[in-house]
């Protein structure tokens, strides 16, 4: 249909097209999510989409819907540099949007989302388009929505412990992989956030969390061979594991809160996330570590008496 069609439909109130069936429409607008027209995708394709999911016009078409939107994370998958980035970017949005429907309304199978969760994982680890923003079509922000699509799943009920920690090392695999792009749209924030979301369960102990951190901080300690450099330092990944670590603390020591339109938000994001003293202390100490000549060591405060 024409862009002047979709504009008609968001006229009425975002209603569902009446003169054509909910299957004909979906199908075309998850295909217009990969359109270089920000106007198509950003403006039309993806309110309209969301805006049915909230509403609830989907919920007994939803596992339908999340599989009909996994092709389009394979769609180009090894590219760098060219259009096919925002088809799978916004299919990574997309469907952060439809494990959120289910994180509010429980309505499918832990074989389902926990499926989806393995064709989100190798999709982001694998992706290689780091760019955020394009000029002739706006946003990709692969790295930034497969964030916000991890964070989705860190809120299902369907991960548990031995899930959460997948998806923690998922992110460590994403910021550390080699790659040419610096970050600079916020994807180190979004990244944080989701690892924040992570936290917030409460089902990862520093056991398991100091060691992801002593990883992430040893792609950031500059590589020496008799005293100087062999390559140019930081490189774009070390550049990246240090705004993101940066950011991570940021998150810890002012708190996070959580969407207001995700009503389960509210509890989850309550109180701090368990052992948040010591997590802080532990980012730190990677930090640190990346210039050992600027900052003061870390200094723990002795009981009284000793």
């Amino acid at each position: 249909m024409s862009e002047a069609y979709w504009q008609a439909v968001m006229q009425t109130g975002r209603r569902v097209p009446i003169d054509r069936s909910l299957d004909e429409s979906t199908v075309e607008l998850i295909e217009m999510l990969g359109h270089p027209n920000p106007r198509l995708r950003e403006d039309l394709a993806y309110p309209l989409l969301t805006t049915w999911l909230a509403e609830g016009v989907y919920d007994d078409l939803l596992t339908g819907l999340g599989d009909g939107v996994l092709p389009g994370l394979r769609y180009g998958l090894g590219h760098d540099g060219d259009v096919s980035v925002i088809r799978r970017s916004y299919s990574a949005l997309l469907l952060a949007e439809v494990v959120g429907r289910d994180n509010q309304a429980h309505l499918l199978a832990s074989e389902t989302v926990l499926g989806w969760g393995d064709h989100a994982t190798s999709w982001y680890v694998r992706e290689q388009d780091h760019r955020g923003w394009l000029p002739e079509q706006g946003w990709a922000h692969a790295i930034a929505h497969g964030a916000d699509l991890l964070g989705a799943l860190a809120r299902s009920r369907h991960f548990g412990r031995l899930e959460l920690t997948v998806l923690l090392d998922v992110i460590a695999d994403r910021v550390l992989q080699p790659t040419s792009h610096i970050w600079r749209h916020g994807e180190d924030d979004r990244l944080a956030y989701a690892v924040m979301t992570l936290l917030h369960r409460n089902s990862l102990d520093p056991a398991i969390v100091e060691p992801w951190l002593a990883r992430l901080g040893d792609g950031i300690r500059p590589p020496r061979v008799r005293g100087h450099f062999d390559t140019e330092w930081p490189s774009p990944p070390a550049s990246n594991t240090s705004a993101f670590l940066r950011a991570l603390h940021l998150q810890l020591a002012l708190g996070v809160q959580g969407r207001a339109d995700l009503t389960g938000d509210a509890e989850l994001f309550a109180e701090q996330p368990a052992h948040r003293a010591d997590l802080l202390l532990a980012v730190l100490d990677q930090i640190r570590a990346e210039s050992p000549w600027l900052y003061r060591p870390t200094t723990r405060a002795q009981p009284v008496g000793e």
